[in-house]
């Protein structure tokens, strides 16, 4: 099982606020708008990247980190195995991604997600 991308989740009553800043002043390149949530990145592709949201998707809360995996399954099976309780999912969401919340250590959640074909 590989990380492939950690992306911190901001939680903000409007997404589009963020365009001033991080677009127009940083130079980040718009790479997902639902609305909902806009994330931006270094340059396309890279996996240097801020979202910002207002809800978590599905009706569910800002997850504070999104780690990107290549094998999700893989993963859920050994944090059930550790004892962690999984607060959300697996689900597959019409976005494109399956996934599943669970809590760190520090009580952050995490988003724990990979791009399904």
């Amino acid at each position: 099982m590989t990380v492939k991308r950690i992306v911190p989740d901001i939680a903000a009553d409007d997404p589009a606020r963020a365009v001033a800043f991080y677009q127009d002043l940083l130079g980040m390149v718009p790479v997902m708008d639902q609305g909902w949530i806009r994330t931006f990145a270094t340059e396309p592709g890279s996996s240097q990247q801020i979202s910002f949201a207002t809800d978590g998707g599905s009706g569910t809360p800002v997850p504070d980190l999104s780690i990107e995996v290549d094998n999700l399954d893989d993963l859920h099976r050994r944090m059930r195995d550790a004892g962690l309780t999984i607060e959300y999912g697996p689900v597959s969401e019409p976005w494109g991604v399956r996934r599943f919340f669970v809590r760190d250590p520090f009580g952050r959640l995490v988003n724990i997600l990979m791009h399904v074909d």
